[in-house]
């Protein structure tokens, strides 16, 4: 008989908060902005483990955009169709992902 396929190993999850992902995508787009299925394709093409894995992580994704002050939602412009807001960083917010530093933050005691 055949041998059983091989199991893909799974890519790691990366060491980075939703928080981070989200600045990363928002960081690198041109305009820092992005809408939010711009920034679910950036993440899932940047890190092959959450294009492995289902949508738990998308939900997470809305999750930190709605709830961290961090991000703000941008309306389009009238010339610019298409669904959904943008969703921008907070310019106070820029210094905290400063030198590609999107580890997670550690909880002070």
């Amino acid at each position: 008989p055949p041998p059983p396929p091989q199991e893909c190993p799974r890519p790691a999850r990366p060491p980075y908060s939703y928080s981070a992902l989200i600045a990363m995508a928002i960081h690198s787009a041109p305009g820092r902005r992005r809408t939010l299925s711009q920034i679910y394709q950036y993440v899932a093409e940047n890190f092959p483990f959450y294009k492995k894995s289902k949508a738990g992580w998308q939900n997470s994704i809305r999750h930190n955009l709605s709830l961290n002050d961090c991000f703000k939602k941008v309306p389009r412009d009238e010339d610019d169709p298409g669904k959904g807001n943008y969703w921008t960083l907070d310019p106070n917010c820029e210094k905290m992902f400063d030198n590609g530093n999107f580890r997670r933050r550690r909880k002070r005691r």
